[in-house]
């Protein structure tokens, strides 16, 4: 049997207090971050080649079915934003289509041709990278689209949560996060989504701060999207040039981003 699908070690939950049931599942989260670091080696591995080939123009795909899928989703559309990355640099791509963020798409994760098929819609070549994201490592949109991306020459990863699954076979990375049965049996929504959750945050932060996109702790390329951002670039000029807060944010505005204005200040 699966780990991902092997029985909670709680029973009778539906018996449980409200109480016991949080703090169970409590109890269980804290077991994930020590499955995620015995795979930082990998993960280490992974980010080294990533920023060889997207510096030399490659781009980063995330390819997963249901939370999984939605999970690649995200993280890929926070990179612009966050650390001021063109669009298109990393891209998550998730079975079913667009429509399949919001509500699931019946049987579309059990296509085996679909994720390679997506995947040429972007003209996909050798610098670029795939990272398959399947908790129960048998998804076949998954599996299919890491084989034949491996067939054509790209790097590829991936993040599952059962140990020598399927997909893990069809990869040159294999990220395995163990974290053992869900709280509801099965529900990898849960430990399995937060494992996938931390990796991911790890690969592209540690990705952007070597390709430069960030300036001691600071996220000087993030696009002032909100008033909330403006203010926190407001706040790292301020700190970083000593000026007032007004003037600041004046420069901030005129040249569109922090990096912008520490690279033009003293010119």
């Amino acid at each position: 049997m699966k780990v991902t699908e092997s029985p909670s070690l709680y029973n009778d939950l539906e018996q449980m207090s409200i109480r016991e049931i949080l703090e169970d599942i409590n109890r269980e989260d804290s077991k994930v971050h020590i499955a995620v670091n015995k795979e930082i080696p990998k993960i280490e591995q992974l980010v080294e080649l990533l920023v060889q080939r997207i510096m030399s123009g490659g781009r980063l795909f995330y390819l997963g079915a249901g939370t999984s899928g939605r999970l690649g989703i995200i993280d890929a559309s926070e990179v612009p934003p966050t650390y001021g990355m063109p669009e298109g640099v990393v891209i998550g791509l998730i079975a079913g289509g667009d429509k399949a963020i919001r509500k699931a798409v019946e049987m579309a994760e059990d296509n085996l041709n679909a994720g390679w098929e997506d995947l040429q819609k972007f003209e996909i070549n050798s610098k670029d990278t795939v990272v398959g994201i399947a908790a129960s490592g048998g998804t076949p949109y998954v599996i299919g689209g890491v084989r034949d991306a491996r067939k054509n020459g790209l790097l590829t990863a991936c993040i599952t949560c059962n140990p020598d699954s399927p997909i893990s076979k069809e990869v040159e990375i294999a990220i395995e996060p163990i974290v053992g049965p869900e709280f509801v049996t099965g529900s990898t929504r849960m430990k399995a989504g937060t494992a996938q959750k931390m990796v991911l945050n790890m690969i592209t932060t540690s990705l952007m701060i070597k390709l430069g996109r960030v300036k001691g702790n600071r996220m000087v390329d993030m696009q002032l999207t909100n008033k909330k951002l403006v203010e926190r670039g407001t706040e790292m000029i301020v700190d970083e040039l000593g000026i007032r807060k007004d003037e600041a944010r004046r420069l901030l505005l005129l040249h569109g981003s922090v990096r912008a204005v520490l690279e033009n200040f003293n010119k």
